[in-house]
Parts: structure tokens; sequence; C-alpha cells
């Protein structure tokens, strides 16, 4: 009998709110229409009381991101060491708070940052580009029958995209199925959701799939390498400076994908064309 392994939470608050508001507006017609558009709300991250960032988002899952963005640009790396995530909406900030209290640490990971094409100006810190190295992607088989049947399964998410518009969806698959899903108001959002979400459950990225509604930017491409994923397929396309992290890591790019049709940018050696 396998022995039941404990999986370590921090005390957390769940303070997601309504991703979309009801709105009314006049159509060409000029009949009234009630529409719902995509919410959006600042969150401040602090951690021992140390401002880090302020990010624009949905606030659906808003201590998956706080836990996410933390742990994607290798400013905590244990998330043992993390006691409590509390967001206070009223302040619209959430609050991280270590076992040590000792977030005054930070300082010095905090003192260089590059700011990203992400939407909503993502920023990348330099102790992020310093571990990116660390590991070494893992490479697996993708075949094209798999891709299809993903890419079938995805269509029937992105619900706050069809019904409110202005949001990315980023999503975790194996190579059989969706396992999380995330739309956020920036891609770098939902990519740091998703990886809070992996942290909680000690879920690993080594043998799963990435989806981007969104452009593989550099960024996206760091996120994904540093969640561990070795493959990153979206249905738009994709930056210069993404494709050469790509290639530096050995991580199978898929991109432009419309119907049947999509293009390999990068590990083909791992593909398999079975259709």
């Amino acid at each position: 009998m396998e022995k039941q392994v404990s999986v370590y939470r921090p005390q957390m608050t769940d303070a997601g709110v309504r991703p979309t508001h009801t709105v009314s507006v006049k159509n060409e017609k000029g009949e009234v229409k009630e529409v719902e558009i995509a919410g959006e709300l600042p969150l401040t991250i602090l951690v021992d009381g140390h401002e880090i960032v302020t990010l624009m988002t949905l606030g659906a899952k808003p201590e998956q991101l706080a836990l996410g963005y933390l742990r994607n640009q290798r400013l905590i790396s244990e998330i043992e060491t993390i006691e409590s995530v509390r967001v206070d909406w009223q302040t619209e900030s959430v609050h991280i708070q270590t076992k040590d209290g000792n977030g005054g640490q930070l300082r010095e990971k905090l003192t260089g940052r590059t700011v990203t094409t992400g939407c909503g100006q993502g920023t990348i810190f330099s102790c992020t580009i310093d571990g990116l190295y660390a590991t070494r992607l893992l490479p697996i088989t993708l075949r094209q029958s798999q891709l299809s049947r993903l890419l079938k399964s995805l269509a029937s998410y992105n619900d706050i995209y069809k019904s409110a518009g202005a949001v990315h969806g980023c999503a975790l698959c194996s190579t059989e199925k969706v396992e999380l899903f995330v739309e956020d108001v920036g891609r770098h959002n939902a990519a740091d959701t998703i990886a809070g979400q992996m942290w909680l459950e000690q879920i690993t990225g080594r043998n799963k799939v990435f989806y981007s509604t969104g452009r593989l930017t550099s960024e996206i491409v760091m996120k994904v390498a540093l969640m561990e994923i070795p493959v990153i397929i979206s249905r738009s396309g994709i930056t210069h400076m993404g494709l050469i992290l790509a290639q530096d890591l050995g991580m199978i790019m898929i991109a432009r994908i419309k119907g049947d049709k999509f293009l390999i940018f990068n590990g083909q050696q791992h593909f398999i064309h079975d259709l």
C-alpha cells in the first residue's frame, strides 16, 4: 500500500472575485443590450511588508497568482517557507508572510529589473534570468494526433473570453487532456496563476504541455521553462528572442495554429507526424 505524502499548504484566504461585470450598451441599431466586460483590478504583492510589484488582474485567483509570480521570479524557492497568503481587496493587496519574516532579504534580488513585452508591462528580475539554465528541460515526444486532441479539448474553454473578450487564456495539459485552464487580463498572469496552483499541489511540469492564446515571447518561454515544462504551444505567433530561448533550453515550440495547420519552430525531432 502506498504511503500518502502530505502536501504543505500555507494558510490562505479564498478571495477570488467575479471576473466580469454586466453593463448596458447600445448596438449599431440603437438597441439597448446587457453585455459582459472583463474586470481589471490592481493587486500589490507584499512579502513580510516589503512591496514587490503591482499586477493588473481579473482577480479570480489572486492567491495562486501571487504565489506563482513569486515562484516564477525565483523570489521564494520553497513553498514551505511561506506561512500565510492573505488578500485584502480594500487595500488591493496580497500579503505574503514567511515563517522567518526575512522578506527584507529580497531586496538584493529586486535590484535588477527588465520591463518585458507582457500585457500591462511584465517584469523579469535578474535572479530569474540567473536561474533559468539551472535545470535542463527533459524532452518528451509529442504526436500530431495528441496535439489535435488537445486543441479540440481546448476549444471548449475560454469562457470569460467568449462572454466578455479582452483576456488571455493559458492551460497546463498532459499529452492527453487539459488539466488546468486559467484566464486573466494578461497571459503572464494566467501563466503565473498556473504556476501557483502547481506549487500548491506539487504538480511536476516535466511531462506536460503549456498552451497560451497569446504570443510566445521570451517572458512566457522563461516562465514555462522555470515550471520545467518541455512543450509550449500557441495559436498566436512568436518573437525572435522567444525562439532563441526555446532553442537554448531544448523546448518544443509550436505556434500559429489554425485548424489543422501549425508551424513547429523548435524541437522538430521530438514531434511525430502520425495523421
